[in-house]
């Protein structure tokens, strides 16, 4: 199972590396880590997102917890949250699949972020099964390289975090 979890921490040295470490003391896996400044500079919101059971995701919680810098741990809920990621994507440039690539960029929302005579980047932004879904559509038309940012998100509504 899927999990998203935000972590509100102290904005300091040191502290993304004392979670990162968490997970490898404990033996968890990441699937993405996202981390940024929030609207109060003091303070930075990490989004992990990880599979595992309940009682993984518990533990994992617990533990962030007992860390120093941690203020608020929170789980995301799939049904009262938004989630994005963004994804540059490289893809061949040929004569034979440049109408396809431009449709498949249409469809998908994204944009042709550059532009030369041997490769297009694509940049495609919404939920991780959409990137992954466009991913898919571009992998026969030669993709070159990916950069994906990993998951943000925010719980739906007036409720906030901090």
């Amino acid at each position: 199972m899927r999990s998203v979890i935000a972590v509100y921490v102290e904005n300091k040295y040191g502290v993304l590396t004392r979670v990162s470490s968490l997970f490898m003391r404990r033996g968890f896996n990441i699937d993405s880590l996202t981390v940024g400044e929030t609207d109060d500079p003091e303070f930075s919101r990490i989004t992990i997102t990880l599979r595992g059971d309940d009682h993984i995701r518990d533990q994992l919680i617990k533990q962030l917890y007992k860390l120093e810098n941690v203020k608020k741990v929170k789980l995301l809920e799939k049904s009262n949250s938004v989630e994005r990621e963004l994804a540059l994507i490289k893809v061949r440039n040929a004569p034979e699949t440049r109408n396809e690539i431009m449709t498949a960029a249409e469809i998908f929302r994204a944009k042709v972020i550059d532009y030369t005579p041997d490769s297009m980047t694509i940049e495609v932004t919404g939920e991780p099964t959409k990137i992954n879904a466009f991913i898919e559509a571009m992998k026969p038309l030669g993709i070159t390289e990916i950069c994906r940012t990993g998951a943000v998100a925010l719980e739906r509504g007036s409720t906030v975090l901090m």
